[in-house]
C-alpha cells in the first residue's frame, strides 16, 4: 500500500525525468558530437576512440540538465604531453566555441545544440585501479553502474539528485564537497532504492562503510567511506565533507517525518538591506570584521581548498590571541573574495600576560628572567605559583589591526592566495561592510539566519 512518502517519490519522479522530447534531443546531439569527434580524430591522424560518458550516458540525468561528456580514449602508455595536446585539438576542432578548462589535465568545454559540452581526454587504462587521473576511471564507472541499474532505480538516483541539489550537497566539487553523481548510483544500488536509502541514513553514525563489492580495501579516515567496486584502493565518498553528511541527515530524517516534495529545500533569499546589517551587528554585539580581495584566476577546485585552509589559519590565530571566534564564512563573486570573522572579543586589554617556565628548570628560568629583568615596558618578571610572569603591553589588540598587520603572513594560508593578498586587500568591520551588500547581501542574509 502506498503511504505519503511514497506518494511524494512518485511526484518527484514526475518531474526529474527527461520528457521524450528532451531525451531525443540529447541523444540527437550526442550522436553527431561523437561523429565529429571521430572525424576529427581522422582528419587529425590521431590514435584514439571516443566514448559518450556520465549521466546522460547512464541515464541518470534530470530534466532540465544540459551536460553531454565526451571522452576521448587514447592508447594505454599515451604519455600526459601527447594526450593534452591530442584531446585539446580534438576538442577545438568539435566545438567551435571550445575552451581549455583545467581539472588534472587540460579538456576543452563549450556548447553544442545548446548542451554545454566537455571533450575529454583520457587514457584507456586495461582496470580502472592503474588510473593515472580520475577521468580514466570513469570509463569503467560507466560500466559497471549500466550494467546494474535498471529503470526504477534509474528514476531514484534522479530523485536522490534532485533532492540533495536542493540543499546545496550535490557536486563532489572542492567548493561544494557533497555527494557526486557516481556516489549516488551505488548508494542507491547498495540500497535498492531512495527509500532505503533515506532510511538508513536517518540512522547512521559515521563513519560509515560500504564495500558493494566486498573487497579487501584498504583503511579510508573518512566520516562516509563508498569502496569503489572497480578500484578497491578508492574511497568515492572521500570529498565529502562532514558537514555535509549531518545536512542530508537531518533533512532525510524531516522527510521520512513529514514527507513533502520541499522538504529537501533551503529558502530563497533577500538581500540585506543597510539597516537590517546594523541591526544584526548590534544585536550579536561583538565584531564582524571582512578580508576582502581579488579573486584569483583559479578553478574551484584550485581555489576552495586554498580558501578553506586561508580561513582556518586566520581563525586559529585569532583565536591564540583571544579574540574568540564565533564563527567565520567565505562569501564570493566571480571577481571578489571576502572571508568573514566573526569576534566574540572585539578588543583586548592593553596589558597582556606571558608566562615563563617553571623556576625548577634552571637553565630556561634563568634565561627568561635575563631576558625581562630591567625591560622598561615590563611588569615583573614576577613569580606566581612555580614559575616567573611578566606582564607587558599588546602589539595588537584588536582584530583589525591583526588583519591589517604583516603577522597575518604568518599563519597558514593557501600557497596560491599568499601572493594576491600580499599585492593587496582591504579590512571591513561592522557597519563598513555596507559596502559587500551589492555583492555579497543574499550570502549575509544567509550568515545571519542560518539553518542546517
Amino acid at each position: 500500500m502506498s503511504d505519503a512518502v511514497d506518494t511524494v517519490l512518485a511526484n518527484l519522479a514526475a518531474v526529474t525525468t527527461p520528457t521524450d522530447a528532451e531525451r531525443e534531443a540529447m541523444w540527437l546531439a550526442v550522436a553527431e558530437l561523437i561523429e565529429r569527434t571521430e572525424a576529427a580524430i581522422a582528419d587529425l591522424g590521431i590514435e584514439a576512440t571516443v566514448l559518450h560518458v556520465g549521466s546522460t550516458a547512464r541515464g541518470t540525468w534530470l530534466s532540465g540538465d544540459r551536460d553531454i561528456d565526451i571522452f576521448v580514449r587514447f592508447p594505454n602508455g599515451t604519455d600526459r604531453e601527447k594526450l593534452t595536446d591530442g584531446g585539446l585539438s580534438v576538442g577545438r576542432a568539435v566545438l567551435d566555441d571550445g575552451k581549455a578548462n583545467y581539472a588534472e589535465h587540460p579538456y576543452i568545454a563549450g556548447t553544442y545544440d545548446e548542451f554545454d559540452v566537455d571533450i575529454v581526454p583520457c587514457v584507456a587504462v586495461e582496470d580502472a585501479s592503474l588510473a593515472e587521473t580520475a577521468v580514466d576511471r570513469t570509463p569503467f564507472h560507466n560500466e559497471y553502474v549500466g550494467d546494474r541499474l535498471d529503470e526504477e532505480l534509474t528514476i531514484d538516483v534522479r530523485i536522490a539528485k534532485h533532492l540533495l541539489t536542493n540543499i546545496d550537497a550535490y557536486g563532489s566539487n572542492l567548493r561544494t564537497c557533497g555527494f557526486g553523481g557516481y556516489l549516488l548510483e551505488l548508494l542507491i544500488l547498495e540500497h535498492d532504492g531512495i527509500r532505503p536509502l533515506l532510511e538508513e541514513i536517518v540512522d547512521w553514525q559515521p563513519p560509515v562503510q560500504y564495500d558493494l563489492k566486498d573487497h579487501a580495501a584498504s583503511s579510508f579516515d573518512d566520516p562516509l567511506v563508498v569502496i569503489d567496486p572497480t578500484d578497491p584502493n578508492r574511497n568515492v565518498a572521500a570529498v565529502t565533507a562532514a558537514s555535509q553528511l549531518a545536512r542530508v541527515q537531518h533533512y532525510a530524517r524531516a522527510f521520512l517525518d513529514e514527507p513533502a516534495s520541499d522538504t529537501f529545500t533551503l529558502p530563497v533569499r533577500s538581500p540585506l538591506s543597510d539597516a537590517e546589517l546594523i541591526d544584526e551587528i548590534e544585536t550579536r554585539g561583538g565584531e564582524l570584521i571582512a578580508l576582502i580581495f581579488d579573486r584569483p584566476d583559479l578553478v574551484d577546485d584550485q581555489l576552495w581548498p586554498q580558501l578553506r585552509k586561508t580561513r582556518a589559519g586566520i581563525s586559529g590565530e585569532l583565536d591564540r590571541r583571544g579574540f574568540d571566534v564565533l564563527r567565520t564564512a567565505t562569501l564570493a563573486t566571480d571577481n571578489r573574495l571576502a572571508l568573514l570573522f566573526e569576534c566574540a572579543v572585539p578588543k583586548l586589554s592593553r596589558i597582556e600576560r606571558h608566562e615563563g617556565p617553571p623556576l625548577a628548570f634552571k637553565a630556561h628560568a634563568e634565561r627568561f628572567l635575563e631576558t625581562y629583568r630591567g625591560e622598561e615596558a615590563v611588569y615583573g618578571p614576577f613569580i606566581e605559583g612555580d614559575r616567573y610572569v611578566i606582564e607587558r603591553e599588546r602589539t595588537i589588540r584588536t582584530p583589525r589591526a591583526f588583519l591589517a598587520s604583516d603577522r597575518l603572513f604568518d599563519v597558514r594560508i593557501g600557497d596560491q592566495l599568499e601572493p594576491v593578498l600580499e599585492s593587496g586587500y582591504d579590512v571591513l568591520i561592522d557597519e563598513d561592510l555596507i559596502e559587500l551588500l551589492p555583492s555579497f547581501g543574499e550570502e549575509l542574509s544567509a550568515y545571519f539566519e542560518p539553518i542546517p
